[in-house]
């Protein structure tokens, strides 16, 4: 003998349904929220950014550390030139005199060198500071921007779960007014084929938006108004009211 219900029992499990087919479509929406796509887009972007900056970072140490060896170059010459002026300034011996004069002048062209070298130096710090400076705000910009759109992140799946829950609540209420065998059947049905029940309306079924065959409205106008019926084509509980054109 097949599963009996009232028709008004039945009835309720359309409203089953749509919360079901709420609760579907908000969990949808909950995977794909639009804040979380551009908030993932942006921790990406971050992410970059701060790769960049320390790329930059290690460059400006390098050349840091490339001056300080260039400057203490220069200060070991500036030594050895005062050094020798000294024992220049010290000395009678023309031989001694000659010779400390050819180390001042390749001392004094090596000075020169250096401090070419030095201000070319210089200005590739200054170059890899800026670049390091800019990399630092992109950085900066991007993580308050990460941080506004986490924020409406958190917002948005707020107002989702409030939603989720109020939903759940209703449902709850509604399923403890729907005979045990009734609702198991539903259960079973919309774990099976993701529809529960189905309102037959003019002949066609809602779930599958097929309209029943002759053969198979027949078999629904001779049924018993508190037999539970299947619909044909989507498996679910087929709901039968004043709108289903019997």
């Amino acid at each position: 003998m097949g599963l009996k219900a009232a028709p008004a029992d039945q009835a309720l499990l359309l409203d089953l349904q749509e919360f079901d087919t709420r609760l579907q479509r908000l969990g949808n929406v909950a995977r794909s929220l639009p804040e979380a796509a551009a908030l993932a887009a942006l921790e990406a972007e971050l992410e970059a950014a701060r790769r960049l900056a320390s790329e930059r970072l290690g460059i400006e140490e390098d050349i840091q550390a490339e001056l300080g060896r260039v400057d203490s170059d220069v200060k070991v010459v500036e030594a050895r030139i005062e050094r020798d002026r000294g024992r220049l300034q010290g000395t009678s011996s023309v031989k001694d005199v000659q010779a400390l004069e050819q180390e001042l002048a390749a001392l004094a062209k090596r000075q020169d060198e250096l401090e070419e070298i030095e201000l070319v130096v210089m200005e590739r710090l200054e170059e890899a500071q800026t670049a390091l400076s800019s990399a630092r705000a992109e950085v900066t910009e991007l993580e308050s921007r990460v941080g506004e759109t986490a924020e409406n992140r958190d917002l948005a799946v707020t107002a989702l779960e409030t939603e989720r829950r109020a939903v759940e609540e209703s449902r709850e209420a509604l399923a403890a007014r729907i005979p045990a065998d009734l609702l198991a059947l539903y259960e079973k049905q919309r774990a099976r084929y993701g529809v529960g029940a189905s309102l037959l309306r003019g002949g066609v079924s809602a779930a599958s938006g097929v309209a029943l065959t002759a053969t198979d409205l027949g078999a629904v106008r001779t049924a018993a108004p508190d037999d539970v019926l299947l619909c044909p084509d989507s498996s679910a509980i087929l709901v039968r009211t004043a709108e289903s054109g019997l």
